[in-house]
């Protein structure tokens, strides 16, 4: 990977600062992208100490208008990137008849109007540059509907294939585009999805340098999409081989909060 400018969304903590770190390792120059500045100039700080790399911190909201045109303006003064990484997300679990009506629709933006906003903002320069990877964060939730994490699947599913679509149509342009799919992960989304609710305790948590290390090699070899861990690959087979009615009981029952 050559060392150009790579630009990393909801940079600040899990996986989105483990993408930054591992990029800045790898010699890239960083614009990173999320809601906390102290966290962004902590990470600004840490990159060139460790790494020698400048990093460019653009604090926004990427649910918002405002947000998305801030790091838009942000890009265009910049060189065209060679790696752009979209993470920034969130969830919700639970019903939703019982769940905040604005916090449903804040994550369809977030998740899926920011995802296409800005991946339809670098791709032309990308193109014209022949070169460069689009990395879009979906999940194992993408595989099938999951019934009390109901909007987020389905914006993880809306990633998995806007990014799936968008790799084929970059076939031969030297772009590539790849779409992460990882089970739970330890990181602060995961741990407070759902309103400070955890994720059942007999799931398998995977690491998120494990996430990081399984992009690379996805991008490598060309794939699409990446299934990282036991749990995302587990449940992609289930998705292909099991009846729909039952895989929605099963991730029903996976999800239900307790007396729910």
């Amino acid at each position: 990977m050559s060392r150009g400018l790579a630009v990393v969304t909801g940079a600040s903590s899990g996986l989105g600062l483990a993408y930054a770190e591992s990029l800045a390792a790898r010699g890239h120059r960083l614009l990173v992208v999320a809601r906390r500045a102290e966290r962004l100039d902590d990470l600004a700080a840490r990159m060139q100490e460790r790494h020698g790399v400048t990093t460019r911190p653009v604090v926004a909201d990427l649910a918002t208008e405002d947000g998305l045109a801030a790091t838009r303006a942000a890009l265009a003064e910049e060189d065209v990137p060679e790696v752009v990484v979209l993470n920034a997300g969130f969830g919700t679990r639970g019903a939703v008849a019982g769940l905040d009506r604005a916090r449903e629709s804040e994550m369809v933006r977030l998740n899926c109007v920011a995802v296409v906003d800005l991946g339809a903002h670098v791709l032309p320069g990308m193109v014209a540059a022949g070169r460069g990877a689009l990395v879009v964060v979906s999940s194992a939730a993408a595989w099938q509907p999951v019934p009390y994490m109901a909007t987020y699947a389905a914006t993880k599913a809306f990633e998995l294939h806007w990014t799936e679509a968008v790799a084929e149509e970059l076939r031969g342009t030297g772009v590539r585009a790849l779409a992460v799919c990882p089970g739970p992960t330890r990181t602060e989304f995961t741990m407070s999805a759902g309103e400070g609710t955890s994720m059942p305790a007999a799931i398998p948590f995977d690491d998120v340098d494990l996430v990081v290390r399984a992009t690379w090699r996805a991008l490598a070899a060309g794939r699409r999409r990446a299934p990282t861990g036991l749990v995302s690959r587990a449940t992609m087979l289930a998705s292909r081989v099991l009846p729909r009615g039952l895989v929605l009981r099963l991730a029903a029952g996976t999800h239900r909060e307790p007396g729910a």
